[in-house]
């Protein structure tokens, strides 16, 4: 039987590991310090099968600060890392996978300018890119989640599926950081919408939200991002990651 891949979420800002709450980078996470390498490195002793990073100094301010941190990550763990934020050019993604980043996850470029999505797109195909579909209120945001799109979810992701995209990863930006159980819906229209595979992220509080996902295998969710609830340890038990199928990268 297949499992849903859990994917602990490393949020960098300034350097340093911060909690983000409806996608403001704003909380330290003292408990396990700041340091995103030891986080990493913790996870990956935790038996974690894939990192998730997302640079807020990129997203929000174009910077490229992080990225040397970035690469230590990579050096410092055997399993794949796949990193978000502010990509915004060929060269960057060339950069970033030139950093060992396995899979990049691309917003706002794949809206603003296609053009430049596609070059992407058509260099490293649908494995090493995910487009990522930020949504308040049903409709898509863009811009470190700042500026509203007007267009639907599932419209815009049957628009990147026509171009060839096989993994998104959703997120509901009200439920993101708030421990308030994940948009399942939301992401089961997606996957429906477009036939591609779905990465829920945000809103996670517990073991029974991650079994409510693996209900919905079926339907193209297979994997899920969690931050705070791993942080603050929500889980009775975090076995589920422990015996997820590596085969659904």
């Amino acid at each position: 039987m297949n499992r849903i891949l859990v994917i602990p979420s490393i949020d960098i800002k300034n350097r340093k590991t911060v909690r983000v709450v409806q996608g403001i980078p704003e909380l330290n996470c003292p408990r396990y310090g700041d340091d995103p390498v030891e986080m990493a490195m913790l996870w990956r002793s935790e038996n974690a099968k894939l990192i998730h990073i997302v640079d807020f100094d990129s997203s929000h301010e174009h910077s490229h600060k992080n990225y040397d941190i970035i690469e230590e990550i990579c050096n410092s763990v055997i399993i794949p890392v796949e990193m978000g934020g502010g990509i915004s050019s060929l060269e960057e993604a060339e950069t970033l996978f030139g950093l060992g980043v396995f899979r990049i996850v691309v917003g706002t470029l794949a809206f603003e300018n296609r053009k430049e999505f596609l070059k992407i797109f058509e260099k490293y195909g649908p494995q090493k890119l995910a487009a990522a579909i930020d949504v308040i209120d049903d409709e898509v945001v863009i811009r470190g989640r700042k500026i509203k799109t007007g267009i639907r979810p599932q419209d815009y992701g049957k628009q990147l599926a026509e171009i060839g995209v096989k993994r998104f990863v959703v997120t509901d930006i009200k439920k993101n950081g708030m421990l308030m159980g994940p948009n399942i819906e939301l992401s089961i229209e997606i996957a429906k919408a477009t036939g591609a595979k779905v990465t829920v992220s945000g809103g996670v509080r517990n073991f029974r939200d991650l079994l409510d996902i693996q209900e919905a295998l079926e339907y193209g969710l297979d994997s899920v991002i969690v931050g705070r609830a791993l942080y603050e340890n929500k889980f009775p038990c975090q076995k589920i990651w422990r015996v997820a199928e590596s085969s659904i990268l």
